[in-house]
């Protein structure tokens, strides 16, 4: 994705300042918090950050689990790209990080405007929201068969 984000940050239609802003931030920071609307996908530069979910446990108890940790070159934030839409998931950073922070309107033009450029970027973000969607249904399969075990439901399957 990094690769292909360099195309469009090199262009002048798509300038620094209208279509995104690069910043930095600490370790430890809340770069998203589910449940917040945005308009904007990430790319991270520099880092690690971690992607959070977030669960209402017996009606009075919360967990945060860590859902999968991105390193520099992943995008994140993609789901509000064609739409202004509530966040799925916290972000934190778990070192210092460098962001580029892209408003989805702004590459929205870019890329109709780009048909190749934008095929291209729409092939990768698809690719790279697949691998998610695979390790995801992954982490539920293993977890639905430890929950079978762990209460010794599988002796009535």
């Amino acid at each position: 994705m990094k690769e292909l984000f360099s195309d469009v940050l090199a262009n002048a239609q798509f300038s620094e300042g209208s279509g995104w802003k690069r910043y930095r931030q600490n370790a430890g920071k809340t770069i998203i918090q589910k449940g917040e609307q945005g308009n904007t996908l990430f790319l991270l530069e520099e880092g690690v950050v971690r992607v959070l979910g977030g669960a209402e446990l017996d009606g009075n108890r919360r967990i945060s689990p860590g859902l999968c940790d991105l390193e520099a070159g992943a995008v994140f934030g993609d789901v509000c790209l064609y739409e202004f839409r509530e966040r799925t998931a916290s972000v934190v950073s778990l070192t210092d990080v460098c962001l580029l922070e892209v408003r989805s309107d702004m590459l929205s033009i870019y890329l109709d405007d780009h048909p190749v450029q934008g095929y291209l970027f729409l092939k990768a973000l698809f690719q790279a929201m697949s691998n998610r969607l695979g390790l995801a249904n992954d982490r539920i399969e293993h977890l639905l068969a430890w929950g079978i075990k762990a209460h010794d439901i599988d002796k009535y399957l």
